[in-house]
């Protein structure tokens, strides 16, 4: 998998002294790349953009390390240590990594395999070459994915028109008041904002709804999450449980293989050890940085504090920690503009922070709030409460 976890996990291979044959495989025929920007920067660009590299090939000539494009991994013998692949070659492994990332969920709908998706780099070029003013956009998930797509469209001055199953947007993982922030922020972009709706079937220029409603559409998208790439993992046998399960070194049930990014799930130190999968840029990196030390031998465990962001229109959303468990939500607002949520245990311990406001205006709370996690610290709610009030100080 040739992903944030992949170019990142031969950065620190070589980072931390490695100074072997390191082989990096990749499906796409482009070098690795970053696929935040897709759903964002990229399909605004006003004309056809690069990919942003993570890897080109300088980068990978000075890290001698071998990058195998437009190739995929079709099996993994654990006992001869070796990975096919599906141009007939197989290679030898002391130490393997998979990434293979998630992969996009169809519409379980008849008529739901037609539905456009947002992965890669040409999806990117596709959905930008669509999204023309004044074309009908309908689509489908109220998750990040969905809501990025639908503010660049609204940007580029089409019609567009968003649905979701559940009873509000951004049910998983983001509370009530930052996704009602987001809402309206759609709506007042011009976005039709259509939740507790289901979906009957698509035909080639409709969504037909569950209450016999029928939208017209020029493109419909699918945005309804992703689910991990295990399918190598799990034919070579190893386990599986929500993604390639992993212990907190990022080792598979193999101790000479392990996983990192968005197929892994991993035990997570700091929340009692629960089993937990991210989707996350960050958390890409650092479960590559954990893998790289430990398959060169180190005892590494990945305890860094989950972080994720999203950019629509001009806000920007942060999201650090895990919430759930929560037991009290402290509320800092500094500016009509800015809302951070900071969410404490039952010890009164943090645990979680969220926050939205125009550009970074609430990345300092957030980064202070994440570093105070990390530390395990138990902030007084009327500090948090009172924007007057520093965060530096409780890290101290």
């Amino acid at each position: 998998g040739a992903g944030m976890a992949g170019a990142r996990a031969v950065i620190n291979l070589r980072a931390n002294g490695y100074g072997g044959a390191i082989t990096l495989v990749g499906d796409e025929a482009l070098m690795p790349y970053d696929r935040p920007p897709l759903s964002k920067a990229s399909i605004l660009s006003d004309t056809d953009p690069e990919p942003v590299w993570l890897l080109d090939d300088g980068i990978a000539a000075s890290l001698k390390a071998e990058v195998l494009r437009g190739v995929s991994a079709t099996g993994i013998d654990r006992k001869a240590q070796q990975v096919k692949l599906n141009d007939g070659r197989s290679l030898a492994y002391d130490k393997l990594l998979i990434a293979t990332g998630a992969k996009p969920r169809r519409l379980p709908c008849a008529g739901g395999e037609d539905a456009l998706l947002l992965r890669n780099q040409d999806d990117m070029l596709e959905l930008r070459r669509r999204f023309q003013p004044g074309k009908k956009i309908v689509i489908i998930g109220g998750g990040f994915i969905g809501l990025e797509l639908a503010s660049s469209a609204a940007k580029k001055g089409c019609t567009v028109t968003l649905i979701e199953a559940q009873p509000r947007i951004l049910m998983r993982g983001v509370p009530d008041a930052i996704a009602r922030v987001v809402h309206d922020r759609h709506v007042a972009g011009g976005v039709t904002l259509m939740t507790a709706t289901g979906i009957s079937h698509l035909t080639a220029d409709a969504v037909h709804l569950a209450d016999g409603r029928m939208l017209p559409a020029d493109t419909i998208i699918a945005g309804i999450g992703a689910e991990p790439e295990v399918t190598l993992a799990k034919e070579a046998g190893l386990d599986i449980d929500n993604g390639i399960a992993c212990d907190a070194h990022m080792q598979t049930s193999d101790p000479d293989i392990y996983a990192a990014g968005d197929c892994a799930s991993f035990l997570h130190p700091k929340y009692g050890n629960r089993r937990i999968r991210l989707e996350a840029w960050r958390s890409a990196q650092d479960q590559a940085a954990t893998a790289a030390e430990n398959m060169l031998g180190g005892n590494k465990q990945n305890t860094a504090v989950p972080w994720f962001w999203s950019d629509q229109y001009e806000l920007g959303l942060q999201i650090a920690g895990m919430a759930e468990g929560a037991t009290q939500t402290v509320v800092r607002q500094a500016t009509p503009e800015t809302l951070v949520l900071f969410h404490l245990g039952s010890d009164g311990t943090l645990i979680g922070a969220s926050g939205i406001g125009p550009g970074n205006a609430i990345s300092r709370d957030i980064k202070m709030a994440e570093m105070m996690m990390a530390k395990g610290v138990k902030p007084p709610a009327d500090v948090l409460a009172d924007p007057a009030q520093p965060l530096k100080a409780l890290i101290r």
